[in-house]
């Protein structure tokens, strides 16, 4: 937004200094048909004089105005010439500075658009989390009741004593191949003394 913003400003000064050298122009194009009229009516005034007021003084104050007419001319049109050459650098300055705001502006909708994306793979990551936690909590609370299950079966076994202490899953194992062992040991003995 401030580039912008910077970019709204540089094209309103250049249009503003354009403005000016426009007025300017009119001005010089308005003295050079000033000149003209005043050229064209001395002209006009000498065609009408009689030939006896057609002196050589007269002749000499004709060329000389007309002279310097030409020389103003001159220099007005070369001024003309070199303010069309800086409206048209102007211009093509006021061109660049409107392509450039536009691409700034479609930088912007980029980056919002980016944002955007951005976010809503951020809230389907959220939900995705929430989803995993309570799933995690789901199967937690499933393997807690399983190894309760699992304990109370292990140490309900006659002659097995209750922990005293939380065991540990390591324990818990252990106690379970202890009474897998002693059955195992009980069947084979069954089977040394021919019972079923």
């Amino acid at each position: 937004t401030g580039a912008i913003s910077s970019l709204h400003r540089q094209m309103e000064i250049q249009e503003s200094e354009f403005r000016r050298i426009r007025s300017e122009k009119e001005v010089l194009q308005k003295q050079l048909r000033e000149r003209e009229v005043q050229l064209k009516a001395m002209s006009d005034k000498f065609c009408s004089l009689t030939e006896e007021q057609k002196q050589e003084e007269v002749m000499v104050m004709m060329k000389e105005e007309n002279h310097n007419l030409q020389q103003i001319a001159t220099e007005q049109e070369s001024q003309l010439a070199e303010q069309n050459k800086l409206i048209s650098e102007l211009q093509g300055t006021i061109r660049q500075l409107q392509a450039e705001v536009v691409t700034t502006r479609l930088h912007l909708l980029e980056q919002k658009q980016a944002q955007k994306e951005i976010q809503s793979q951020a809230e389907a990551l959220q939900h995705k989390e929430l989803q995993t936690r309570v799933a995690l909590e789901c199967i937690s609370s499933k393997f807690e009741r399983f190894r309760s299950k699992i304990i109370q079966a292990t140490f309900s076994v006659e002659g097995s004593r209750d922990p005293s202490a939380e065991l540990t899953d390591d324990e818990v194992l252990e106690a379970m191949q202890k009474i897998i062992n002693e059955r195992m040991e009980f069947q084979r003995k069954l089977k040394l003394k021919g019972s079923k």
